[in-house]
């Protein structure tokens, strides 16, 4: 393999190097999303309809202990990025230690705490009737390998921050693969149900933790860390915290958005409505991987340039994903408006589910092809370390409009107006977006260009 540093962060022509980022971040979340579907599919055909809304019901609590991990993964990685790029090593190396308590600290702390409320929490998150019993099987297992999830989530945003989009995705591809050769073992071959499907995720993500461990002890990492690096920094520990509480706010955001979504499902559809949203949420990772591929190989290299005061770069790579990102998504967009009946049989067999799941699904991914802008403009400001319109941002999709519409709709359409939430609370984030991005490089990347 050819050997990639940081500095090339700042000398390579933006639309190769958006490539040379964006491709492996791509393919590690096909590879990953595609896992994802694969395994709802397993779990659909070999176990029934019910299991895949009793996962769907569980992804809330782990996504958000995970996302201590990749909170504290993205906030660190924009300040090591920065700290590459203005040759301030001892910064960088300081900040992965730090890294690396907080995440084993919090991590731990939530999956007790995650554990002891099992019986609270899940009926609370949609999983009530006959959804309770497999759900609760799943989510005590897989609360149990949510610490090393959270330490990959980490790790896998480090490696990226460090310019090595291909060992990144080589940590997202082993989870995923090894996951669906455990699904196999586990739920069609020794016949564990629920169980197998949720010590195949855990076990993967074991796997995934030790390639990892092996690379930042190996020759491809420039952090080599030491004791003294763990000890908290509280200036560090601080800016690792307002980045970091950006991404943790979007995905706590997303889990109270998937209780709510499927406590009111249920109270419009019952297991059915439940499932149809099910599905839906396994598939926009899928369909919107090139997005946020780009998204993710935009965010290393804008916050090395900013850190290295190459304004004009910074301004060439947020043009540049917004670009590409965009005809990627209306490309999906078309896909998924002309197959939703297919796409949705690849899941289940249970009739209800298909009849009512397509139409969903187009309403939900209606304003695809401009997404690409919302997503972009919110990942420039963390970035370039700027926690709180980045937080702002990142909260306008489902907190400020999503929530909001999903209460007032109904009121007029029936059910029908939750799943028009989708579209209009993305159009209406996006307009804000683009607004207050369009602002920050006409003031702020225009006059202090150096270069």
């Amino acid at each position: 393999m050819t050997k990639v540093s940081s500095q090339d962060m700042g000398n390579l022509p933006i639309g190769k190097l958006l490539i040379q980022q964006a491709v492996p971040a791509s393919i590690g979340i096909l590879v990953m999303s595609l896992n994802i579907l694969v395994d709802t599919i397993f779990v659909g055909n070999w176990i029934g309809s019910t299991a895949i809304a009793a996962i769907n019901v569980v992804l809330p609590v782990s996504f958000f202990i995970a996302a201590l991990g990749m909170a504290i993964g993205v906030g660190g990685s924009s300040i090591i990025s920065r700290a590459l790029g203005a040759d301030n090593k001892e910064k960088a190396l300081k900040t992965f230690g730090n890294q690396l308590t907080l995440t084993f600290l919090f991590t731990v702390t939530f999956a007790i705490f995650g554990l002891y409320f099992v019986d609270t929490l899940i009926p609370a998150f949609g999983g009530k009737g006959n959804i309770f019993d497999p759900a609760k099987v799943y989510y005590e297992i897989i609360l149990y390998g949510v610490p090393v999830l959270g330490f990959v989530m980490l790790g896998n945003n480090v490696i990226r921050a460090e310019g090595k989009p291909k060992f990144a995705m080589y940590a997202m591809l082993i989870p995923s693969i090894g996951n669906l050769v455990l699904d196999y073992v586990f739920i069609n071959v020794l016949d564990y149900g629920m169980a197998g499907a949720a010590w195949a995720t855990t076990g993967s993500y074991v796997v995934s933790f030790l390639f990892i461990f092996w690379y930042f002890l190996s020759k491809h990492s420039e952090l080599k860390i030491n004791l003294s690096h763990f000890g908290f920094d509280k200036t560090i520990v601080s800016e690792i915290g307002s980045l970091g509480f950006v991404t943790l706010a979007r995905q706590a955001i997303v889990s109270v958005t998937f209780l709510l979504v499927n406590n009111a499902l249920y109270n419009f559809g019952g297991e059915t409505s439940v499932t149809a949203y099910a599905i839906v949420g396994r598939l926009s990772m899928f369909a919107l991987f090139p997005v946020f591929g780009i998204t993710q190989g935009f965010i290393p290299i804008a916050g090395y340039n900013y850190g290295a005061e190459h304004y004009s770069r910074v301004k060439e790579v947020i043009y540049t994903a917004i670009k590409y990102a965009t005809i990627l998504g209306a490309l999906v967009f078309i896909g998924l408006m002309v197959f939703p009946e297919v796409i949705t049989k690849w899941f289940t067999t249970d009739v209800d589910v298909i009849n009512v799941t397509p139409s969903n699904m187009r309403w939900t991914f209606a304003a695809v092809p401009i997404v690409a802008l919302q997503l972009i403009g919110a990942a420039y400001f963390q970035a370039v370390g700027k926690a709180l319109p980045a937080l702002l941002l990142t909260l306008t999709r489902q907190a400020i409009f999503f929530i909001p519409l999903m209460y007032i709709l109904p009121l007029y359409f029936g059910e029908l107006g939750i799943w028009m939430s989708f579209p209009i609370s993305d159009v209406l984030s996006t307009i804000v977006t683009a607004y207050f991005l369009h602002r920050e490089v006409k003031i702020n990347l225009n006059p202090k260009a150096i270069e």
